[in-house]
């Protein structure tokens, strides 16, 4: 049966991210690191299914580090099968296809697909396995598909806690692309608006126009290529004010000169 007491969190960027289910894990260290890696990555619903040395762990509480919160919100499960009985799609986690005829996907193609699942309403999960001896076949017949990391093939298993980090890596990936900058309240400011930016341009281009900066019947192709120029560094309003005002102080500073 089910851990009533808690329900399922959101996850990273506002979106519920995929259940983390630990299938029988050993060691409450093992928990404990799997949490804080979750929590460096904004997933938030962790499962876990029969722990060996019961639950709570103290074990577990002492390796978190900071996500003992995520650690009181753990939901726990007899099998794995009621573990994942609510969700739609599940993924295992495992270095090898155990002799099933699953589809065997990459992280970040495996990942990139949650993470549309959960934007149309999906339950999604991902099974990890024992320390020793990783998921069973009844388990993983449970999942629709493998998900395997690129390791290699003389070393092929992870730590429990690394193969939960390399999850949740993929999946931010997955929510902000190639993109480093922060989510939420304390992002940066939002990209200029298109308004902003034509007012930037057309600033500039006169004040350059002003300094006799364009060559003769060049000033259309050279304006088109700067414009082209801030397009591809995607500025934020915060830059276009930026701009604004550096362009208006050497502006003012050539008006003096010439006074």
């Amino acid at each position: 049966m089910a851990n009533d007491a808690a329900t399922s969190q959101p996850g990273g960027e506002g979106m519920p991210g995929p259940a983390i289910i630990l299938v029988e894990p050993q060691l409450g260290e093992n928990i404990g690191m799997a949490a804080r890696a979750m929590a460096n990555f904004g997933l938030s619903e962790l499962r876990l299914v029969a722990p060996r040395d019961g639950w709570p762990n103290p074990a577990a509480e002492a390796a978190a580090v900071g996500a003992t919160a995520l650690l009181d919100r753990a939901r726990l499960f007899a099998t794995a099968r009621e573990a994942v009985a609510d969700l739609n799609y599940v993924l295992a986690t495992s270095a090898r296809a155990r002799g099933q005829m699953k589809r065997v996907l990459a992280p970040d193609i495996a990942i990139a697909d949650l993470e549309v699942r959960t934007g149309a309403g999906q339950g999604v999960g991902i099974l990890f396995g024992r320390e020793r001896t990783g998921l069973e076949n009844d388990d993983i017949s449970l999942c629709d598909a493998l998900v395997t990391f690129p390791v290699d093939p003389a070393l092929a298993s992870l730590n429990l806690a690394q193969a939960v980090l390399l999850v949740g890596y993929e999946w931010t990936r997955a929510r902000r692309g190639t993109s480093l900058l922060p989510f939420g309240p304390n992002a940066s400011t939002p990209p200029a608006s298109r308004g902003a930016l034509l007012g930037l341009f057309e600033h500039l281009e006169a004040e350059l126009e002003a300094a006799a900066f364009y060559p003769p019947d060049k000033k259309p192709t050279m304006s088109r290529n700067m414009r082209d120029m801030f397009l591809r560094m995607s500025p934020t309003e915060q830059d276009v004010r930026t701009w604004r005002g550096a362009i208006r102080a050497l502006a003012e500073m050539r008006h003096r000169r010439k006074a």
